[in-house]
């Protein structure tokens, strides 16, 4: 059975409107991707920002290309590397890396929006 040209014409229409709305959402996601990484840059100072990272995470590797991109100060350091930093590493008890430390705040694993949620936080009051 052959479906009428009407219904061809709907159904082409209707998969037209899906790639529209698809095309949109990634723009919108790129957008907002790019707002983001230029607030975390205008509010991170240096000293801000540390990455307690490993030579072999893919999700550092990331994280650390998305604060270069984005023109983010940020120090890192490596656990295979360097002694102090798996001491530290082991001291924060982190399941993984990367481990962030934002303004003393410790964020496990990356996400953009988490680092730029932790940089407008208030500063805890020092005793």
């Amino acid at each position: 059975m052959r479906a009428s040209p009407a219904r061809r014409s709907s159904t082409l229409v209707l998969i037209v409107i899906v790639l529209c709305a698809a095309a949109a959402m990634q723009a919108l996601t790129g957008w907002s991707k790019a707002r983001l990484g230029a607030v975390v840059a205008a509010e991170a100072k240096p000293g801000d920002i540390h990455m307690i990272a490993s030579v072999t995470c893919v999700y550092c590797a990331q994280a650390r290309e998305w604060f270069n991109a984005n023109k983010v100060p940020f120090s890192e350091c490596e656990i295979e590397r360097d002694a102090r930093c798996a001491a530290a590493y082991n001291a924060l008890m982190a399941p993984g890396t990367p481990v962030l430390v934002v303004r003393g705040k410790r964020l496990v694993g990356f996400s953009a929006q988490a680092v730029a949620e932790a940089l407008q936080a208030p500063k805890p009051a020092r005793l």
